[in-house]
């Protein structure tokens, strides 16, 4: 039974969006949803009153009248368009939680870190993976010495995406697309960079125009190394297979996190499995911004800061692939 329950919106109603609502509509959740708006002509939300329906909820007709009817908002729909409807929000004095990537540069993250400031509200980016078990264990492990000094992080991911998926407007590369989660879960593991070299390239081209596979290594302020990795073109069904793969070395110990450690036969949104811990950190990730955040005043495991600096090891890659130099952070 529900202790007390948060309103929740919706800005955005695409496929991120259902796992979103699964977590809301958990009996453990703190939070319910009132409503979602999507906008006209979305390519990828035809019919976003039978979304409406299927979640159980008010369809609101702007952002505004669901910011009004909401205490927390979920800003859930186009990278480009994540810094206004986030300020807005805050502006309105609400809660925000905001679907990586969380904007398009860093001058839009410093203005909705100052507009949260402004509104004493909570600024929740969606960092998703490291609201996982694994990355809170192995967290701890090495705040307390017991992986000894962190050497090398590895973070890999190879999960090919159709056609069809890969050309939706809202689509980014596989840099701003999925090398964000990697660029938050080597910052909340290891710390930050220091100095950043980087590839990309485009494998079947028919798939995509934007690149679809990307690698990324880089020197940490602790002296150690990193590599991170991105892969739309193509599945891993191999023997341990790297669909989502973490790799902690450290001069005591180590540590180890695969998606395919939980997987059920049957495809999910865009994978061809469901690699069950992902839902599963938008369901962590979910309660603990309402629970936590909203309801206990406690900061994000991943803050506006870090989205900050990960923006600029985004940023950092790209620089490297257009000018292919080292760039320093």
């Amino acid at each position: 039974m529900r202790r007390y329950s948060i309103k929740c919106g919706f800005l955005g109603a695409g496929d991120i969006s259902n796992l979103h609502a699964e977590g809301l509509r958990d009996e453990h959740s703190p939070g319910t949803l009132v409503g979602l708006w999507s906008r006209e002509n979305c390519d990828v939300v035809t019919d976003p009153d039978a979304v409406a329906a299927a979640y159980g909820c008010a369809r609101f007709r702007s952002p505004a009248e669901l910011v009004d009817a909401s205490d927390a908002v979920f800003v859930l729909t186009n990278m480009e368009s994540h810094a206004e409807l986030a300020i807005a929000a805050m502006d309105a004095g609400k809660h925000v939680l905001v679907e990586k990537p969380v904007a398009s540069n860093v001058k839009e993250l410093e203005a909705m870190k100052a507009a949260a400031e402004r509104a004493g509200v909570v600024l929740f980016p969606g960092h998703n993976y490291i609201y996982e078990p694994w990355f809170l264990r192995t967290k701890e492990l090495a705040e307390r010495g017991d992986l000894g000094d962190i050497s090398c992080v590895y973070i890999t991911y190879n999960v090919r995406h159709p056609e069809e998926v890969c050309a939706r407007s809202s689509m980014q590369g596989v840099m701003r697309q999925i090398m964000t989660h990697h660029a938050y879960s080597l910052l909340y593991l290891m710390g930050a960079p220091s100095r950043v070299s980087a590839f990309e390239a485009s494998v079947d081209t028919s798939l995509v125009d934007k690149e679809n596979l990307a690698m990324v290594t880089m020197s940490m302020e602790n002296g150690g190394l990193a590599h991170l990795q991105a892969n739309f073109s193509c599945d891993d069904h191999g023997s341990d297979p790297w669909s989502f793969y973490v790799k902690v070395l450290g001069t005591k110990g180590s540590a180890r996190y695969s998606y395919n450690d939980h997987v059920i036969n049957a495809k999910h949104i865009v994978h061809s499995h469901t690699y069950v811990p992902y839902p599963f950190t938008i369901r962590a990730q979910g309660r603990y911004f309402l629970e936590e955040c909203v309801g206990r005043g406690r900061p994000p495991l991943s803050t506006i800061d870090d989205a900050i600096t990960c923006q600029r090891v985004i940023e950092a890659a790209e620089a490297s692939i257009a000018e292919s130099r080292h760039v320093p952070i």
